[in-house]
C-alpha cells in the first residue's frame, strides 16, 4: 500500500509542488505553521529517514538546501529551521519552516487556514525564488 506522500508523487492525490528532480520531491504542508512550510520527501518509500543509504541522505541535504534557500528569499526570516520528526506518515520528510522566532517550530501551534489562491502564491513564490 503505497502512502500518501506516494500517492502525492505519482500525482494520485493534488499538492502544491514547490521543486521535483528524479529523487525527491518538495511540496507546501497542507497544515502549515507559517506560509511557506514546506516538506522535502525522497521519491523512495522509506518509512525512516536513517534507513537512506548514507549517499542519498547527503543528496537529500543539497537538495533541502537549495528549497530552504528558496524559502528565506520568498518569505524572509531569521532562518529556515529544519525538523524532522516522521510520525504522521511512514515516508521519510524534512519540514522546512521560515523563522522569526523559535516558537515558530512548535507543532502543537495552531496550524494556519489558507485558501487554494494563498497556497498557489506561496508556492510560486517559491518556484520564482529557486
Amino acid at each position: 500500500m503505497a502512502t500518501i506522500f506516494s500517492r502525492i508523487i505519482a500525482g494520485e492525490i493534488p499538492c502544491y509542488k514547490v521543486a521535483e528532480n528524479d529523487k525527491f520531491f518538495a511540496f507546501l504542508d497542507i497544515n502549515p505553521l507559517v506560509k511557506g512550510h514546506t516538506l522535502v520527501i525522497p521519491k523512495q518509500e522509506v518509512d525512516y529517514i536513517f534507513d537512506l543509504s548514507d549517499e542519498d541522505l547527503a543528496v537529500m541535504h543539497i537538495f533541502v538546501k537549495k528549497v530552504a534557500l528558496a524559502i528565506g528569499k520568498a518569505f524572509p526570516c531569521k532562518k529556515v529551521g529544519e525538523a524532522v520528526l516522521g510520525l504522521e506518515v511512514p515516508h521519510a520528510h524534512i519540514h522546512l519552516i521560515p523563522m522569526q522566532d523559535e516558537k515558530d517550530m512548535i507543532f502543537s501551534n495552531p496550524k494556519l487556514k489558507l485558501t487554494d489562491e494563498e497556497f498557489k502564491a506561496v508556492a510560486e513564490a517559491i518556484r520564482m525564488a529557486l
